[in-house]
């Protein structure tokens, strides 16, 4: 049914997408809403959503990739018309894929990469943050002993953030002026287990080391933690824009948060989706572009949004946007930080 109502949208050309929205159910399977950003990525999507008169639902997967593919079984058997998708495990997603395709739903991979030419897939281009990140922690700190801090090891995330640190820092590591004196995954993303994983590679170098990159916020936070213990304070890089790592940044404690404005990510999503469950084929969606850079080279379509650097000089940036209060951004901040 669903299938044949699809083809009736694609075919009424004189029916606008708003007309439809009103009857449409977005469905949202979130892989868990531990991180800060997942909140703001939420509510940008219930916005856009709102505005077009279409319905809302979701579901917490928890990191459980099991209990992801349930939760997508019940939002398709709740009406959903078109689903988003952020997965728990890139290998894991397949099958809900295959279920919502058998029932004729359009699928949105939201920020995380389903290698699957039945996805669309939006997200900010990663492979930039992790040079971003890179950049910018060297700058501060050319040479010397890094730690690289990963996401978790089934998120095609890490890697393609790694891909960006080592397009920086791979010359200076064949060269010796960078020695990798630890590089390791942190399960779920977790801040503690990223704070446990930078305490090891503390302990196994004595302390001698000079800069983190860490591969979000969260991240960052149990790293510097660790840090913090041992009396060091060293540039770390993140990203997110999470609100307690641009304080960080104010205070001197983070050298750069990629913030990823996930207003935008998210009601791109919202209306991406409304436009799919309306009939727009996947290659038709406004400003797509072909994209096969996954690890099985699948080519796909996708929407690519660019990420903002922000550091002690351009906090305000961040502030003036409307992501942050000055009074939270600004609290104990060091002199001469923008927008403090």
């Amino acid at each position: 049914m669903k299938k044949i109502i699809v083809m009736g949208v694609a075919i009424s050309a004189a029916l606008s997408t708003a007309a439809y929205a009103e009857e449409l159910k977005i469905g949202v399977s979130w892989s868990n809403f531990q991180e800060e950003r997942w909140k703001t990525d939420e509510a940008a999507i219930k916005a856009a959503l709102n505005d077009a008169g279409a319905t809302y639902m979701s579901a917490d997967a928890q990191n459980s990739a099991a209990k992801q593919l349930t939760d997508v079984e019940a939002l398709i058997a709740q009406g959903a018309d078109a689903l988003i998708i952020l997965s728990v495990d890139k290998d894991a997603v397949g099958p809900a894929v295959d279920k919502a395709d058998a029932e004729g739903i359009p699928v949105v991979g939201y920020d995380r990469l389903i290698e699957d030419p039945r996805a669309f897939y939006l997200t900010f281009d990663n492979k930039g943050v992790g040079r971003i990140i890179a950049e910018t922690v060297v700058a501060a700190q050319p040479n010397g002993n890094f730690a690289i801090i990963k996401g978790d090891k089934g998120d095609p995330n890490a890697g393609f953030l790694l891909e960006g640190m080592m397009e920086v820092i791979g010359e200076k590591v064949e060269a010796g002026e960078i020695k990798i004196v630890g590089e390791v995954f942190s399960d779920g993303w977790k801040p503690d287990n990223a704070q446990k994983n930078m305490e090891q590679i503390l302990t196994a170098n004595d302390n001698n080391v000079d800069a983190v990159l860490s591969q979000n916020d969260g991240m960052a936070g149990g790293a510097i933690a660790a840090l913090a213990a041992q009396g060091l304070n060293i540039p770390v890089g993140g990203q997110d824009g999470d609100h307690a790592a641009l304080n960080r940044v104010a205070r001197g404690e983070q050298t750069v948060s990629v913030w990823k404005n996930s207003r935008a990510l998210g009601a791109a999503a919202a209306n991406i989706a409304l436009d799919l469950a309306s009939g727009t084929a996947l290659a038709d969606v406004k400003n797509a572009v072909k994209w096969s850079g996954g690890e099985n080279g699948v080519e796909m379509n996708a929407i690519f949004l660019s990420p903002t650097p922000i550091t002690a000089g351009n906090l305000s940036q961040a502030i003036d946007a409307g992501h942050i209060s000055q009074e939270k951004a600004c609290a104990g901040a060091m002199a001469g930080v923008a927008g403090c």
